[in-house]
């Protein structure tokens, strides 16, 4: 019966001599699956000939001319054509000026809406995503209305000359309001995911308790941690003026985009390689703010010894 019975395994014998218990076999850890690179690039691939082929066909056509082979005509003529640097400088300044504005307006309140009272964020919310719902054309219908005022009604008052100078044609200040109102949407959305992703009221109450003023914690503190989202805002409102053409065309006004269909009829090849040169510019702006938001913040550090001393 004794040579029978089966011998203990060594972990066994190893454990009641009072030795470390010993693994005798170890499992072979599981072979991670490759990465699926080849699919990763034929997705990259479809996603970029999507993209670029209408932009290729677009080069080839203002380049190719029937019967005369290739020429940079449409390129070369465009600085001397007439309007396009005023359309172009106007509508820059319109986008400066909307992404200024519609910052100015949308930072205060929604970190005040995020400090003092949260209860209020889906109003503000419901109000900013407004002009999603109304179509710009109605929107324009408004903005005529509200224009007729002046000359019928407000002739004999200090406000008309208020009303002639929103309607400048060298700086229109009118488009810029309305084009604010089209951006709030997609600033309020940019800017309220950047407060969600930090600690407002910490900071806030770390910098008050500091001695810091409310202009010193809202540029010094809440601004530098909310550089992507202003960026993300601005890279949104500068797309939307650039390419904005039914408010200003139906006002009488001629930034960049309403120039470009002006030119179209008379003017095919020039008129698609301004689009062509319009993203391009586009696409630089963008890239000069993203640019801008990864720049690291510049921190004033104390002295080593006055922090011991602290």
């Amino acid at each position: 019966m004794a040579a029978m019975t089966p011998t203990a395994p060594d972990t066994v014998e190893a454990g009641t001599s009072g030795a470390a218990p010993r693994a005798s076999t170890r499992r072979p850890r599981p072979r991670s699956r490759p990465r699926p690179r080849v699919w990763r690039g034929a997705v990259l691939a479809l996603a970029g000939a999507y993209f670029l082929t209408p932009l290729i066909a677009s080069f080839v056509f203002t380049v190719h001319v029937p019967g005369r082979g290739i020429s940079f005509e449409a390129y070369t003529e465009l600085l001397a054509a007439d309007g396009f640097t005023q359309s172009l400088l106007l509508s820059l300044g319109l986008a400066a000026a909307t992404i200024a504005l519609s910052l100015l307006l949308a930072v205060p309140a929604l970190i005040a809406v995020r400090i003092g009272s949260p209860r209020l964020r889906p109003v503000v919310e419901v109000v900013c995503m407004l002009p999603l719902v109304v179509p710009p054309i109605a929107l324009v219908t408004g903005i005529t209305t509200v224009l007729r005022w002046g000359p019928e009604h407000l002739s004999r008052t200090p406000l008309y000359q208020t009303f002639l100078a929103v309607q400048n044609e060298d700086f229109p200040v009118v488009l810029v309001l309305a084009y604010t109102v089209l951006a709030l949407p997609f600033v309020h959305r940019s800017l309220d995911a950047g407060l969600r992703a930090i600690d407002v009221p910490t900071l806030v109450e770390a910098a008050r308790s500091c001695g810091a003023s409310w202009p010193h914690v809202v540029l010094r503190v809440l601004l530098p941690n909310l550089r992507a989202s202003l960026a993300g805002a601005a890279f949104l409102t500068l797309a939307l003026v650039l390419g904005e053409f039914t408010i200003a065309s139906l006002l009488g006004f001629r930034p960049f985009a309403v120039w470009i269909v002006s030119i179209s009829g008379a003017q095919a090849r020039m008129s698609v390689a301004v689009s062509i040169l319009s993203l391009v510019i586009t696409w630089l702006l963008l890239l000069l703010l993203s640019r801008a938001a990864t720049v690291p913040a510049t921190v004033s550090a104390a002295p080593a010894t006055s922090r011991k001393e602290s």
